[in-house]
């Protein structure tokens, strides 16, 4: 079976702990503990038969980031080799959208031949309509590495699986 690392980066709070708890466990809690350094989960993804590949399955190794801004110093040795990311804002929180673009370039830094999806967090605590700007806003990426931007839901669980299988799909089928 294929390995690969992804990291998920993001201020404090966004709530990367609980999209990866929603994708491995199928569970969710309101209750906010802060990840301190970085907690390692692994889950296999089943992924469609690919015709280069004869294997079809997949294991994730989510590296969960704390998110503080001293971090910013120990984050390098952690996010070094790792094939993807997924870049998380909190959709009530400007500051977590404004600083997306700031962790994503220290991932890309790091790892410039991996991909990135961006993800706006907690969709379900704002109206559709702000959230369709949002996603306008991050949709037209120049960085061909930033393979797609979505709004998710770790307590809805909406999008949460479709992030993580997307991310794998394109990891394995991706050109060297």
């Amino acid at each position: 079976m294929i390995s690969k690392k992804i990291c998920l980066v993001g201020d404090f709070g966004v709530g990367k702990t609980s999209l990866i708890r929603r994708f491995v466990d199928q569970q969710f809690s309101d209750q906010y503990l802060s990840t301190v350094g970085v907690k390692i989960s692994r889950k296999k993804v089943d992924l469609p038969k690919i015709e280069t590949e004869q294997k079809n399955a997949l294991q994730l190794l989510i590296w969960d980031l704390e998110g503080h801004t001293k971090f910013k110093t120990i984050a390098p040795s952690y996010l070094q080799g790792a094939n993807g990311a997924i870049v998380v804002a909190d959709v009530t929180r400007q500051e977590t959208i404004d600083n997306l673009g700031q962790r994503l370039e220290l991932f890309l830094s790091i790892n410039p031949q991996s991909i990135a999806i961006l993800v706006l967090n907690k969709s379900d605590l704002i109206d559709t309509e702000i959230i369709n700007q949002l996603l306008s806003k991050f949709n037209h990426q120049e960085d061909e590495r930033v393979i797609a931007t979505y709004h998710t839901s770790a307590k809805t669980g909406e999008n949460v699986d479709d992030i993580f299988h997307k991310l794998s799909y394109r990891m394995i089928t991706k050109v060297a």
